[in-house]
């Protein structure tokens, strides 16, 4: 029986409320040449809504087996005093500078996909690690199965057909099909027609940091500019889209055979009947959903009042 390799998990976070985070963004986009895509500055990208806290005493309840838990964030301190003692002590925090240890010149950055591109360098980081942005919650046990195989990433989303979308220039403006043409530029770049491309679910992400070390020395010209960019732009490639897409080429990957994530978009709020929204955090609680992602709490909460309370259900310790 192949043992399981040590496995960590990286959150990214930021408190953009916090005053000194709010002076230095706002002092960046005013320097900002040029006109910044709709989706690179809605302020709910860097809105707090205790989403970390839920995303880590998640962890705590259902992935107890981590090694590590890595915080990258931007000169802050989240509070960690309601995870249990043990595992707070494997909760680090990891500021940019470390990251960006060499390409310090790209600081301050209010740009998840140029700071995604850096996480493999995290120092002490695993091999193997996963990738949660802080608005994912484990809602039932996870095991180490399910995210590496064998020591392949297990990869969650769906093949798609995208050359319509690329075609049309007009979409590039679209805030809500941003991620969609950041994930067409990953899959391109690893030889990925838009035509049969990897769309990954919002959900974890296994990565290999070797991956992406080997990625780094491929496509230098194009990492750096990824760097470049202080707020998301086009432009840009999304990292973990790039990561899975060489995995799929090297055939070194497992595809998960279920749907065991829900995701709840920023426009829920607006676009589903309040009974569909609690039909849909109800489902969150039962044991074949694993995650679950709410993008925009703080709407959802204007729609659904008792929002945090599905949540707290779903990621309560069985």
């Amino acid at each position: 029986m192949t043992s399981q390799p040590a496995i960590d998990a990286v959150i990214t976070w930021v408190d953009g409320a916090d005053p000194a985070h709010l002076a230095k963004r706002r002092a960046a986009q005013a320097r900002a040449t040029g006109r910044l895509h709709e989706n690179a500055i809605n302020p709910h990208r860097w809105g707090d809504s205790v989403e970390l806290d839920y995303c880590l005493r998640a962890l705590a309840n259902h992935a107890p087996w981590l090694r590590r838990v890595w915080i990258v964030t931007d000169d802050q301190r989240p509070d960690l005093s309601a995870l249990p003692d043990g595992f707070r002590a494997r909760v680090a925090v990891v500021d940019h500078r470390a990251v960006f240890a060499g390409a310090e010149h790209h600081l301050p950055t209010f740009n998840s996909l140029a700071i995604e591109t850096q996480l493999w360098r995290i120092p002490g980081l695993a091999e193997h690690f996963v990738y949660f942005n802080d608005d994912v919650f484990l809602t039932a046990p996870l095991a180490p199965s399910d995210v590496f195989v064998s020591g392949v990433p297990v990869l969650r989303g769906r093949w798609v057909d995208l050359s319509a979308l690329a075609a049309d220039a007009a979409s590039r403006d679209d805030p809500a099909l941003f991620h969609s043409h950041v994930q067409i530029n990953a899959a391109r770049l690893a030889g990925f027609s838009a035509a049969r491309m990897w769309a990954s679910a919002h959900v974890v992400h296994p990565m290999r940091r070797s991956v992406m070390a080997r990625l780094a020395g491929r496509h230098k010209a194009v990492w750096q500019a990824n760097l470049g960019h202080r707020f998301r732009d086009i432009a840009q490639f999304l990292p973990v889209g790039l990561h899975n897409h060489a995995c799929l080429r090297a055939g070194a990957f497992r595809l998960h055979p279920v749907a065991d994530h829900l995701h709840l978009h920023s426009t829920a709020a607006h676009d589903t009947p309040p009974d569909e929204l609690r039909a849909r955090l109800q489902r969150a609680t039962l044991p074949q959903s694993k995650f679950l992602c709410v993008n925009d709490l703080r709407r959802l909460e204007q729609a659904l009042p008792d929002t945090r309370a599905w949540i707290e259900r779903a990621i309560a310790a069985a």
